[in-house]
């Protein structure tokens, strides 16, 4: 039986200004909130973690969550990624257990979400790190390479993430997309790791695997440590493309409009 340890945890929201296929997304505002504050309220309803921060990559960003009356510190403009982001604020939190990193352009995020990722580290104290999945219930997305699959096994341990249909079915049945439970995971892109983890993340050799895919959970993976994988019921929609933002303000204001 696994014994469940109460870790302190705190959320790390990694916040980029740049962006390629929707300039600033994170300073948008349609709705009269920033994308960005609508990822740190929602996330910060969280009840395991103790703490929120955003590790901003400019001054634009960080006037942003002052001005929200958020918690934000400055990180290297030159961070290779998010993960690396996090973990320039991991270093100074000598009193935290775990790090949960946050995508800036989840606004739509659970709380129960964040939680669930550090309540599977406090129950299994073998891995290093948590994250996400929900069924997959299109074909369209089964094999959209932006889509990102999970497979796991029985003590839900990922055993591979693809940009491929995993499962891959050999002879295509569309009942397969409805069946429980569920053949198909796509990937939510939330962590938790272990501070000590994430601070030798970094430093692990990219490997074979994850330059293909470019995938960067698949270093974790073909370095031997075990990736623990929630399920849940929807996904957390990002915000990539136009299409995604509009969608969303679609959907807030049909809830606070009404």
């Amino acid at each position: 039986m696994n014994q469940t340890l109460s870790l302190r945890s705190t959320i790390v929201i990694p916040a980029r200004l740049a962006s390629t296929r929707l300039p600033r997304k994170l300073l948008l505002r349609d709705t009269g909130k920033s994308v960005l504050q609508h990822t740190y309220e929602s996330a910060a309803k969280a009840r395991r973690p103790s703490g929120i921060c955003v590790a901003a990559d400019c001054e634009e960003i960080a006037a942003e969550v002052r001005a929200f009356g958020g918690n934000v510190q400055l990180t290297d403009p030159a961070c290779a990624s998010g993960t690396d982001r996090v973990a320039e604020i991991a270093r100074g939190l000598t009193d935290v257990d775990v790090l949960v990193n946050v995508q800036g352009d989840e606004p739509e995020i659970s709380a129960a979400a964040i939680d669930l990722a550090v309540q599977l580290l406090e129950s299994h104290p073998d891995a290093v790190m948590s994250t996400l999945a929900t069924p997959l219930r299109t074909k369209e997305q089964l094999f959209d390479p932006s889509c990102v699959k999970v497979v796991f096994d029985h003590a839900r341990r990922a055993i591979y993430f693809s940009r491929a249909p995993i499962p891959f079915p050999r002879n295509w049945d569309a009942a397969m997309l409805v069946v429980e439970p569920p053949l198909f995971h796509q990937h939510i892109g939330l962590y938790a790791y272990r501070r000590d983890f994430l601070l030798k993340l970094a430093t692990l050799p990219r490997s074979p695997l994850e330059q293909v895919e470019n995938l960067e959970q698949l270093r974790v993976l073909h370095a031997g440590h075990t990736i623990l994988v929630g399920v849940i019921d929807e996904p957390t929609i990002g915000i990539d493309t136009p299409a995604d933002y509009a969608a969303f303000v679609t959907r807030w204001k049909s809830r606070h409009c009404a």
